[in-house]
């Protein structure tokens, strides 16, 4: 339980942690790659960790690098080093990491040993099929423990062939787990999406020498390979996930002003950006650097006067992570804000949907959550209230940007789950407030 209350400003600079889905995929990449890979800029929370403790237990020696805090050794084992340990099955406990359960499937599918896919009952409660599906038409023996398209998964590694998927979602995590797949495949492996996702897999791939393409139409293929090679190194850029909590704080706290270092500004990842600007936000690029595998950037927020914005269509795969905190954003801007083709909120850590609903609504705000988003009437003050996070790190992390400016006290009811991707989030942010 934490109680915040508002503050009068926010000023100052504040680094975030690496990028979550770039470290889940440094650590799945270079535990396949022959090889040596450096990781520099790790998110050392628990999802991450969850990542790492999978390879380990398949065999895969990972070293905490004593250079500094968020560096890590990875000693690849190949794509085919892999084991189980002489374990009958090997089992493997994803924790809270939607991500690690799904793109895991893709890679333990073509395995010469059978697994088992866990984890805990957030994740054991979200929807596999749309991963089950296109791995089992490659040829995957792949089995709902309890028949109800949720892990527990069993998995029963086999020989795999290409396939074209055309995906009826626009999901990064089910790209990756069938381009994974398609490593192993007898053929090529084609992706199709309904609107493009974030592209961290495509981007670090190239980088460790597989070979993909693009054909248009939200396509990717990957071509089958006999080894991934390791790039040497690999810095992680700041999460934009975690940044836009500061975003959103800055631009509704009046007299803010927050620079926030080292962001990575994807395309793929950028709708924060987009529809803040849209919603009449202050954020300029200080600096920028386009050299590396992903672009990254200083950003310099300023409060701003908000107004209401219509946020949909292929947007939203854009920003799916960030969806809460815009709401937050949409109560305190003027007029009104429409979100839709958000189902994916529903199946989250929490249904998102109904979580803002709930607490935003019992601070004042007039609101309403519809079946793919909400319609939000901003520019009525908000007061402080008891916030249900539902063990969702993102519910949390947005209803404490929304007590910054409400009246009175605002109550979380859980503040341990922000470990879950920003472990130090309380901390940075009070070293923000001014008075």
């Amino acid at each position: 339980m934490r109680t915040l209350h508002s503050v009068k400003r926010l000023s100052g600079e504040i680094t975030v942690p690496g990028d979550k889905s770039i470290s889940h995929r440094a650590v799945m990449f270079g535990s396949l790659a022959k090889g040596v890979t450096l990781v520099k800029g790790f998110l050392n929370s628990a999802d991450c960790l969850s990542t790492m403790d999978c390879f380990q237990r398949l065999g895969v020696s990972i070293a905490r690098d004593p250079k500094g805090p968020g560096t890590l050794l990875i000693h690849g084992a190949g794509m085919h080093g892999l084991t189980a340990r002489g374990d009958e099955i090997c089992r493997l406990d994803t924790g809270n990491s939607g991500t690690t359960t799904r793109i895991m499937s893709g890679i333990l599918a073509p395995q010469p040993f059978a697994s088992l896919l866990s984890g805990d009952d957030s994740v054991n409660s979200r929807p596999m099929r749309r991963v089950m599906d296109p791995l089992t038409q490659m040829g995957a023996d792949i089995t709902s423990v309890r028949g109800n398209g949720c892990a527990p998964l069993l998995i029963k590694g086999r020989p795999l062939t290409g396939i074209t998927y055309h995906s009826p979602v626009a999901s990064a995590q089910v790209k990756s787990a069938i381009l994974c797949a398609g490593l192993y495949a007898d053929g090529i492996t084609t992706v199709y999406e309904p609107a493009k996702s974030r592209d961290h897999t495509e981007r670090m791939l190239r980088a460790f020498g597989a070979d993909i393409e693009e054909p248009g139409s939200f396509g990717v293929r990957i071509h089958p390979a006999d080894e991934l090679r390791t790039p040497g190194e690999i810095t992680v850029p700041g999460d934009i996930s975690s940044a836009a909590y500061y975003i959103a704080a800055a631009s509704i706290v009046p007299g803010s002003e927050v620079l926030i270092r080292g962001v990575g500004i994807n395309p793929t990842r950028d709708g924060i950006l987009r529809a803040a600007r849209a919603m009449g936000a202050d954020i300029t690029e200080v600096s920028r650097d386009d050299t590396g595998a992903e672009p990254i950037a200083d950003l310099l927020v300023r409060t701003a006067s908000l107004h209401g914005t219509v946020i949909e269509g292929s947007i939203i795969p854009t920003m799916i992570d960030e969806l809460p905190a815009v709401c937050v954003m949409a109560a305190a801007a003027e007029g009104e804000t429409i979100i839709r083709d958000a189902h994916e909120l529903r199946v989250k850590e929490s249904d998102r949907i109904e979580a803002m609903t709930n607490g935003l609504r019992s601070m004042g705000c007039a609101i309403i959550g519809t079946d793919d988003g909400f319609v939000i009437h901003g520019g009525a003050p908000l007061h402080g209230a008891p916030i249900a996070c539902c063990k969702d790190h993102r519910i949390a992390m947005s209803f404490a940007v929304a007590s910054l400016i409400a009246d009175g006290e605002t109550v979380l009811d859980d503040e341990s789950c922000v470990r879950i991707s920003y472990p130090g989030f309380f901390d940075d942010l009070e070293s923000l407030v001014k008075e």
